[in-house]
Parts: C-alpha cells; sequence; structure tokens
C-alpha cells in the first residue's frame, strides 16, 4: 500500500513537474531563435523575486488568480468547463462596487454584504449557464462563452451616467465605496500593503479541501464528475449536482475580484483588471486541481506577471511571460496525459507480473480451502 502511495505522489508530482521543464526550455528556444541570451531573462525574473514590494504585489496578484482557479477546479471535479468565470468575477465586482458605493452601513454588515453580492451574483450568473445544461442539454462551454459577452454588455449598461456610472475625466466608475466597505490591508512597510483579503483566499482555499476531501456532497461531486451513471446508482441526481456545481463555482469567482475592490481601488472602473478567469483555468490544471497545487501555480503565474516588466529595461519583451503561460498550459494538458498513460502501462504490467507469479491465483486457491473447510 505505502508503494502504491509513493507512485501515485510521484504521478502527482511528474505532471507538472514535466510541464514546468519544457516551458522554460522551450522559452528559452524562442529566445535563442530571436537572437536573444536564452538565460539572462529568467535570471531577471528571479532577481525581481527577491525584493520586497515585487513579492507584495506577488502575493496580492495571487490571491485573485487563487480564487478564480478554485472557481475553475470545481466545475472541472464535476467534469465540467465552467469558461465564464472571467464575466461571473467581473459582473459580480462591479455589482459588489456599487452597493459599496450605495449603501453605508456599520462594517459588521457591510462587509458581509459586499461578500454576500457578490457570490450570489457570480451565483445567479454561472447557474443560467446549469440551468440551460440540465434542462435544455446546452453545453457549459457554449453558454458560459456567450454569457461572458453578455456580461460586458450589462457592465456598459451599468456605467451608463443615468444609471450607475460615475464620470471622472475619461474613465467610467461606479462611484467610490463608502470605507465600512473597505478591508484594511497588511503593512509591509516601504513593500507596500498585502490584500486584507488575501486571507479569505486562504479560508476559501481550506473549505475547497474539506468540502472535497471531508463531507458526502463532496463525494457525490467527484463521484458524479466520474461517471454520472454510476452516481446515479448510488442515488445522487447527476442533474442536480451539474446545478450545484455550477452555483458553487460562479459563487467562488465572484468572490476573485474583491480582493482589489475592497483593498486597493475601492471602485469599479476601466482600469479594474480582466482576464483572470481566464487565466484561472491554466492555473487550475497546472496545480491539478488541488488546493495546494493551485497555491503554487497562482503565484508563479503572478511571478510571471508582475516580474516580467522588468525585462524591457533590458532589451528584452516582457511578452516572453506571456508566451511561457501559454507553453505552460500546453505542456500541462500534454504532460498529464502523458503520465497518465505510463501510470496505466506501469500498473498493467505490474498485474501481468502478480498474475505470471501465480500470486493472484495463490490468494484464490487460499480463499477456495477457508470455504471448504467451513
Amino acid at each position: 500500500m505505502k508503494k502504491f502511495d509513493k507512485e501515485r505522489a510521484l504521478l502527482a508530482v511528474a505532471g507538472p513537474v514535466i510541464a514546468l521543464a519544457v516551458a522554460f526550455v522551450l522559452s528559452a528556444i524562442v529566445l535563442l531563435a530571436s537572437g536573444k541570451n536564452p538565460v539572462e531573462p529568467f535570471t531577471i525574473m528571479f532577481e525581481q523575486a527577491s525584493f520586497s514590494d515585487v513579492q507584495v504585489r506577488i502575493i496580492n496578484q495571487a490571491s485573485m488568480y487563487y480564487i478564480a482557479a478554485l472557481a475553475v477546479a470545481v466545475g472541472f471535479r464535476m467534469n465540467l468547463f465552467n469558461i465564464g468565470v472571467d464575466g461571473q468575477y467581473q459582473l459580480a465586482a462591479m455589482m459588489a462596487a456599487i452597493v459599496g458605493a450605495h449603501a453605508n452601513l456599520p462594517a459588521v454588515l457591510q462587509v458581509p454584504l459586499l461578500l454576500l453580492t457578490a457570490i450570489f451574483t457570480g451565483a445567479f450568473w454561472s447557474g443560467i449557464a446549469g440551468v440551460l445544461k440540465v434542462t435544455r442539454g446546452v453545453s457549459e462551454v457554449v453558454a458560459t462563452i456567450m454569457l461572458n459577452a453578455i456580461a460586458t454588455s450589462v457592465i456598459a449598461y451599468l456605467w451608463l451616467p443615468d444609471v450607475f456610472g460615475v464620470k471622472v475625466g475619461n474613465n467610467n466608475t461606479t462611484g467610490e465605496m463608502h470605507e465600512s466597505g473597505w478591508i484594511p490591508g497588511i503593512d509591509m512597510g516601504a513593500a507596500g500593503e498585502i490584500y486584507g483579503l488575501v486571507i479569505l483566499a486562504v479560508v476559501l482555499g481550506i473549505g475547497y479541501w474539506i468540502t472535497l476531501n471531508r463531507t458526502r456532497f463532496g463525494f457525490d461531486l467527484r463521484a458524479s464528475g466520474a461517471s454520472e451513471t454510476a452516481a446515479a446508482a448510488s442515488g445522487v441526481d447527476p442533474k442536480r449536482m451539474v446545478l450545484t456545481a455550477m452555483l458553487l463555482s460562479g459563487g467562488l469567482a465572484g468572490l476573485a475580484g474583491l480582493p482589489i475592490l475592497m483593498g486597493s481601488s475601492h471602485t469599479y472602473n476601466l482600469n479594474f483588471p480582466t482576464g483572470i478567469g481566464f487565466l484561472g483555468i491554466g492555473i487550475a490544471l497546472l496545480g491539478r486541481n488541488n488546493p495546494t497545487g493551485i497555491a503554487f501555480a497562482a503565484l508563479l503565474w503572478a511571478w510571471l506577471d508582475k516580474a516580467s516588466p522588468e525585462l524591457d529595461f533590458h532589451g528584452y519583451d516582457k511578452e516572453i511571460a506571456v508566451i511561457m503561460q501559454g507553453i505552460i498550459v500546453l505542456a500541462v494538458v500534454v504532460s498529464y496525459e502523458a503520465v497518465r498513460e505510463w501510470g496505466l502501462r506501469r500498473q498493467q504490467r505490474q498485474v501481468g507480473a502478480e498474475l505470471a507469479a501465480g500470486n493472484v491465483l495463490g490468494a484464490d486457491n487460499n480463499t477456495t480451502k477457508e470455504v471448504a473447510g467451513r
């Protein structure tokens, strides 16, 4: 059993390690082909990670990536592809900003109100795709892609001055939120502040692991994702699980923008970060839907984002980081499939060796003798 556990752990680690190695090698080849030093850009980015201000920015960015990736991972565990996390978190952040600008309750009520607003907005938006899937059989991929486009249009409408928009120069905003909805950061001196809601990301990661691995709901979710037929045979309603998974995924997605909204920007405007939901897909894949793996992947992605701008000052294009992110996603898919096939063949060889040695047959004979003796 211990040998099996070690091999299983090795296979789990092999996929991301191979993907990262391939990404670094191919990125170096791209640099070499363009006449650049294939090593120096990585050295520069690693040096950036040693500066405290960059570390703070990496942690802040990783907190949003982490929550978005958890939202994607919930869908993956149910064999669902929620590609609409980006629209869900943007719409949820805007609704939270609007509520925060117009409601002025004590902080003990204001903060939960904003959190619930974001959760219910994200869950509602993803729930539309869930309802379409369980009632009409519409692919969640198609539905969430269309809902992303619709979310963009809804945001544009809400930004109108006669709706909820406030014009500040050439920038559309929702107006500044009341201070009772601000979350104080962790002061790191000259390095800046770490978002207070980084703690929320940690809590969500722990809750994600406990829910999936220590509750009946988590077992039903994983069983339904592995085989709807088998889950139905054990009394689980697959359609209900699909809808629940989409609602849960959207609720988590709704929280992805709150660390920066409630900790730094305090308003939703044209400068609000976009694309976090799409990056969450690659992060969830690299982290293998495991909360710890996702945390490391989120930090890696954030490091590539925050350390790469320094490359512009050394004659390199910072887009090398984007190339690396794209290569990682492709390498993850290929490496995981290769590792899975290798593991399957290894198990088949072990079973064949056991059969050839007569261990299985011998066990069967002993069992037969025991039954005969009774």
